[in-house]
């Protein structure tokens, strides 16, 4: 959580030491994204268990049970890594076509911090009267400010095509985590029934 918010106030600096340090993408993965994801679903959930949500056609906000918001924390989680994953393989192959040899681990690190203020705010989500779309929104508006200052760091593209990388990467992560954050936000409004009654019946 400290590195995001620096990467969010200091990104020069921070980027620079991430550089220095060159992790191996499996200890970014569980030495940095684990934790942060961890903290953020321990905020949610706070929220989730203690305010609920806003639903549709209800009087009062919807609140979860402690297994219900565990079972959901847990499935966004796996599904922030299969995105960090599927985005930083994409990413890769963007690169190629600019010319550019760059390794998993590069992309990964790179996906993995720039993403990290957009998992960062999603603490918000644990506040009823917020839109997950302002959470989601303020995020990747931080996250494509840190992707500027990192991609072309990490990824070392030629000078002439790093621009071109850094916004088709941008647009890629606009993308996919839109998505995310469509079906995310769906379930929590309650939209999804079916997977809301598999849920309960998983939990029972």
């Amino acid at each position: 959580m400290i590195k995001a918010l620096l990467l969010i106030f200091e990104p020069v600096a921070t980027w620079e030491r991430i550089v220095q340090t060159q992790r191996r993408w499996l200890f970014v993965l569980t030495g940095f994204l684990l934790p942060l994801l961890l903290l953020t679903s321990l905020a949610e959930g706070f929220g989730l268990v203690q305010w609920g949500v806003v639903q549709k056609d209800m009087l009062r906000p919807k609140e979860f049970g402690i297994a219900e918001a565990s079972v959901y924390l847990g499935a966004q989680a796996l599904l922030s890594i299969l995105i960090v994953i599927v985005a930083a393989w994409l990413i890769k192959s963007l690169g190629e076509t600019f010319h550019g040899r760059h390794s998993f681990g590069q992309a990964f690190t790179a996906v993995a911090y720039g993403l990290s203020p957009l998992f960062a705010f999603r603490v918000l989500d644990a506040f009823p009267v917020i839109s997950p779309w302002v959470a989601w929104g303020i995020g990747i508006l931080l996250s494509t400010a840190v992707l500027y200052h990192g991609l072309p760091r990490v990824m070392l593209p030629d000078p002439p095509h790093a621009f071109g990388l850094y916004l088709m990467s941008v647009i890629l992560l606009i993308i996919i985590t839109g998505l995310a954050r469509f079906v995310t936000a769906w379930y929590l409004a309650g939209r999804f029934k079916s997977v809301e009654r598999m849920v309960v019946e998983l939990i029972t």
